[in-house]
């Protein structure tokens, strides 16, 4: 009888398990999603998955004149994100990580990987998607999806604008302010201390970032000094809103 009533409390607790599973899908598996979702390739290159090697800029470092000076982007290129690869690279050997696969996959699960892991994973992701996220002479809009999305979950264009730019001036210290999908499809503002990205199981605001804007003193201060609110007004002259529209639509 003992017996009987264990197999049915395993038969009913498996079928609850299976039901929660069909109801509440997790946030893991709608990361995953993101990062396994359809590409756009140029010149070969995955513009959606982040590998371990530095991919070089797509521009020169005078490119993003007079909003970045060229200064300021060889050395944020060449000394602080380079400086980023190579050790992330190092932590991937010492911890047997397959560096063929894509830093998503460590990222997702950061929290089971060394301090050096999760500093320099995401200071590799955050700024490879942050070169992409910006064009010389922009001059472009969200529009289709991602712009429905956005007039959606904050009503106009400028609201979430004014709502990111604040997140990015009022972030204490080094770190980055992020515009990302979350498990429920809805668009948030987030940002995050240090190298840490939404993509993080650590991550207070968990989701696929759609772009990130870089506010450690090292990304503007040769131009700008302690002028940060002026740094963030000017991002938006040179957001990449075509590639933005590509990342949302690729979820």
């Amino acid at each position: 009888m003992k017996s009987n009533n264990r197999r049915a409390f395993i038969g009913n607790s498996a079928k609850a398990s299976v039901a929660t599973l069909i109801v509440l899908p997790s946030l893991g598996a709608f990361i995953e999603s993101c990062g396994t979702a359809k590409s756009t390739t140029i010149g070969g290159s995955n513009k959606i998955k982040t590998g371990f090697d530095q991919v070089p800029l797509p521009y020169g470092y005078n490119a993003l004149e007079p909003w970045i000076d060229t200064l300021t982007m060889d050395i944020h290129f060449n000394k602080h994100a380079a400086a980023y690869s190579k050790n992330v690279k190092e932590a991937a050997i010492a911890e047997k990580v397959d560096i063929t696969k894509p830093l998503e996959d460590v990222l997702y699960n950061i929290s089971k990987y060394s301090v050096k892991m999760r500093n320099n994973g995401g200071g590799h992701y955050n700024h490879e998607l942050f070169w992409k996220c910006l064009q010389p002479n922009a001059n472009t809009q969200p529009t289709g999806k991602l712009l429905t999305a956005i007039l959606k979950d904050f009503g106009s264009l400028d609201e979430m604008k004014k709502q990111f730019s604040e997140a990015a001036k009022t972030r204490f210290g080094s770190g980055w302010a992020w515009l990302l999908v979350a498990s429920d499809k809805k668009i948030l503002i987030s940002s995050t201390a240090n190298q840490d990205n939404p993509l993080m199981d650590i991550a207070e605001a968990k989701g696929f970032p759609l772009f990130g804007l870089d506010v450690w003193e090292h990304a503007y201060y040769l131009k700008y000094q302690n002028r940060r609110a002026d740094y963030v007004e000017n991002f938006w002259k040179i957001l990449n809103w075509n590639y933005i529209s590509e990342r949302f639509n690729s979820i």
